[in-house]
């Protein structure tokens, strides 16, 4: 059998000529798919199965052994007038009023000065600042366990200096959510910083100079520019931080078991307190109820940043 010659002209024609419609289009179409399978995989096996079956308890009875009993809404409504649930959503709330107004403002303050160029030492501020954030969590319960100990901690030796009286701290119901708000501040405020930081950061410098050509003072260029280029960022650590808040678990855990009387008992921490007891269908539906109620708050705190030629 003779081989086929290309001619120049026909090898041109060859190479010039349309690609077949079945195998060019196929290559291109399933690409992108196949790289990104992996990813769905991942997700569905550990993102969206768990969370469908979670949502398939929350309508059960299951004590984490034998058969689940479909029980409807049940579980729903018994949250729903539990006194318990909605004691610990008002802990929660109350906890988010002292934590997040706070950070908000001192976060903005404290970046609004180590955005300054003409601020020595930055570098060291920085890290002192994002220092506790990288600190492990029960490591400063502990430390904040001992800190604030009625008989022995130092900040009631440090009270006792000028006078004042010793404060139970840790088992006073009207001291053990300030002192929890306090470790929670002095754990995420550098967190808060990094994220106003770079939100300030990427406000260009051409705004402030035509402000100050224009015979804007700092304060006016505070109130004016700054707080509203960086709205965003406000309106992102909002909502990361409410997610947080009404998810706490750790600090109440570790430092006051939730007491006293129940006062330090957090959303988060009440939902782990149905998954101890094996209260497993109970504890789906109270983690579905804290979802519905962090995203309305979300889209609420969101809708109230939100700039105005949005």
């Amino acid at each position: 059998m003779t081989p086929t010659i290309l001619t120049p002209a026909r090898r041109e024609r060859r190479a010039t000529a349309p690609p077949r419609p079945g195998r060019t289009r196929r290559r291109p179409f399933l690409a992108p798919y196949l790289f990104v399978a992996p990813f769905y995989v991942v997700f569905a096996a550990f993102g969206l199965y768990p969370l469908v079956f979670a949502l398939q308890l929350s309508f059960t009875d299951w004590k984490g052994a034998g058969a689940a009993r479909f029980i409807g809404l049940e579980n729903y409504t018994y949250l729903l007038t539990s006194e318990e649930f909605w004691s610990s959503l008002g802990n929660s709330a109350v906890m988010w009023l002292l934590i997040v107004p706070v950070q908000i403002v001192g976060g903005l303050a404290a970046a609004v000065l180590l955005a300054n160029a003409r601020l020595r030492l930055r570098g060291m501020f920085r890290v002192a600042f994002i220092a506790p954030f990288v600190t492990p969590l029960v490591a400063m319960a502990q430390v904040w366990i001992v800190a604030f100990d009625k008989n022995y901690g130092l900040v009631n030796h440090l009270l006792g200096l000028v006078g004042l009286p010793d404060v139970d701290w840790l088992q006073s119901t009207a001291w053990a959510k300030p002192t929890l708000a306090l470790l929670f501040l002095w754990k995420t405020t550098g967190f808060a910083i990094i994220i106003l930081l770079a939100g300030l950061q990427a406000v260009p410098s051409d705004v402030y100079e035509a402000a100050a050509l224009d015979g804007a003072s700092r304060t006016r260029q505070f109130w004016s520019l700054t707080l509203p280029l960086v709205r965003r960022s406000i309106a992102f650590l909002v909502v990361v931080q409410t997610l947080a808040v009404f998810q706490m678990f750790a600090e109440p855990h570790v430092v006051t078991q939730g007491g006293p009387y129940g006062s330090t008992t957090t959303g988060g921490l009440y939902l782990y307190n149905h998954i101890t007891t094996s209260d497993l269908g109970t504890g789906a539906a109270n983690s579905f109820l804290l979802v519905l109620l962090v995203f309305a708050l979300s889209l609420l705190s969101v809708r109230l940043l939100r700039s105005r030629d949005e």
